[in-house]
Order: structure tokens, then C-alpha cells, then sequence
């Protein structure tokens, strides 16, 4: 255990120079005797104190730590889920189509402006990509950076507040699900600026980031828009539920709440 102690105190700095994931970093510790760890470099993607507290195991008293690079859902659940969301998201533009012209057709006259508004976002394995929404928000709205929308913010437009408590200015995002870049059902996507500010508080957040994110999720309809980092990490509580168990009729019953809020008016 002695070297696991001496390895927690070693500052990985350097990740330029670590190796490829076919190859290993050896790690000594001389004391009474030369001990060693080999250790995958995957390992060093995170911190070792993550890893003693989530994975440190003993095995016939020997100390593992348990390494898990696999998808939160398995082949087949990935498979059925993708069919799903293609059939959907080109069933919701098509029989939708009249209320995505009539919001767009809104959205231009209320307010000067394009009618869409591109964010880029982190998504499946921290790839980022870009989101699409009708713009609910005033143009240049974070000229001063990156900030969480709040209650009467006046960067929103009025007829922003309407679409953004029915959702449908989320309605676009069926077109980044179609590309692939979300699912209909999966947790928030986050900028990368905010990621970093959750993950230094709740570093289980990275789990979120093994699964592709979604238009709704269980966090967006029990908890809805954060508007601080400390709300962002307990909504992230109820997203982290949604990975314990991954199937369609979860999905379908996020959807009919979804469905629900919108019309209700529940949004932000």
C-alpha cells in the first residue's frame, strides 16, 4: 500500500510525454526495497485520488484498481437507441413542421436577429459540437462572456420567455440528433467553460460525458435550467440516475414528462 500512498503524493504534470494507450508507464518507489506499479496510461486521465475512492478494490489481498473504458449502455441498448432516435426526431420535424415555420416566422419579427442560434457544446467523449435553438435571447447577449440565464433576465426577448418555458426552442436540436451529435433522451449538454467549474466540484460529472447528450432528460423535467454551478451539480444527481438503467420505456417516460412541462409552461 505503501507505494499507492508514494504515487498520490507524484505530480503527473506532463501529459505531453505520456504514452501511447498500447504501451505502459512504470512508476518507482525505492524505500527498504525497489518496488514498482505499472500502470496503463488511460490511469492517468483522471486523478488518483478519484480512482482510490471509486475503483481501489483487494483481490485475494492483493490491491487493484479496476479500470472501465466501456460505454455506459451496451452494443444492442446503443443500437435500438440510435433507431429510435432517427425514427423520431424525423417523425417530430415532419408532423412538426407548421409550428417550426410559425416559430421561426415569430422569432424574426419580434426581434432583430437570425432566427437560429448556434452554441458550441460538449458531447459524446468531450467531443464538442455545435447546438441549435431558436433564438430566445437578444444578438450579442454575452458580449461579456458566458453566463447562465436567470429569472427576468433581460438579455431574453418577450417572446424568448414564451418559447423558452414551452421549449420549443429547443425544437431544432431534432436536427443535431438526426446528425448524431445528441439523442433525443440523455443528459444536458454544457459548454466546456461551465464543465470545468461542475467538475471541480462534482468530478463524477465525467460519466455524463460516456453517453451522448439529449433534448430532455430526467434532470431537465424534475429539476429544469440551472442557473448556478452549485444547481448544475444537483441536477447532475438525477442525470447520473438515468445511466443506472438505460432502456426505452425510461426514454419513453422522459418524453411524455417532457411533453407535459411544454405544456404546462414549466420551462425557463
Amino acid at each position: 500500500m505503501a507505494y499507492f500512498l508514494a504515487l498520490s503524493k507524484q505530480k503527473l504534470e506532463n501529459k505531453k510525454d505520456m504514452l501511447r494507450d498500447s504501451q505502459i508507464q512504470e512508476i518507482n518507489k525505492v524505500s527498504r526495497v525497489e518496488q514498482s506499479m505499472v500502470m496503463p496510461n488511460v490511469m492517468l486521465k483522471t486523478t488518483f485520488s478519484n480512482l482510490i475512492e471509486h475503483n481501489f478494490v483487494h483481490y485475494a489481498d492483493f490491491p487493484l484498481i479496476l479500470i472501465n473504458k466501456g460505454e455506459a449502455i451496451d452494443i444492442s441498448t446503443k443500437f435500438f437507441k440510435r433507431c429510435f432516435d432517427i425514427l423520431f426526431s424525423l417523425t417530430a420535424m415532419i408532423l412538426g413542421a407548421p409550428v417550426f415555420l410559425l416559430v421561426a416566422a415569430l422569432t424574426k419579427l419580434t426581434s432583430r436577429g437570425p432566427v437560429f442560434y448556434k452554441q458550441e457544446r460538449m458531447g459524446l467523449n468531450e467531443i464538442p459540437f455545435y447546438i441549435y435553438k431558436f433564438r430566445s435571447m437578444r444578438v450579442n447577449a454575452e458580449k461579456a462572456g458566458p453566463q447562465l440565464a436567470k429569472d427576468n433576465d433581460p438579455r431574453i426577448t418577450k417572446w424568448g420567455k414564451f418559447i423558452r418555458k414551452t421549449r420549443l426552442d429547443e425544437l431544432p436540436q431534432f436536427w443535431n440528433v438526426l446528425k448524431g451529435d445528441m439523442s433525443v433522451v440523455g443528459p444536458r449538454p454544457e459548454r466546456a467553460h461551465f464543465i470545468e467549474q461542475i467538475v471541480s466540484k462534482a468530478p463524477n460529472y465525467k460519466k455524463l460525458l460516456t453517453i451522448k447528450p439529449g433534448i430532455t432528460s430526467i434532470g431537465q423535467v424534475n429539476f429544469g435550467y440551472a442557473q448556478t454551478i452549485d444547481e448544475m451539480c444537483e441536477r447532475m444527481l438525477l442525470d447520473l440516475q438515468y445511466l443506472q438503467g438505460i432502456n426505452f420505456f425510461s426514454d419513453i417516460s422522459i418524453i411524455f414528462k417532457t411533453v407535459k412541462v411544454m405544456f404546462q409552461g414549466k420551462g425557463k
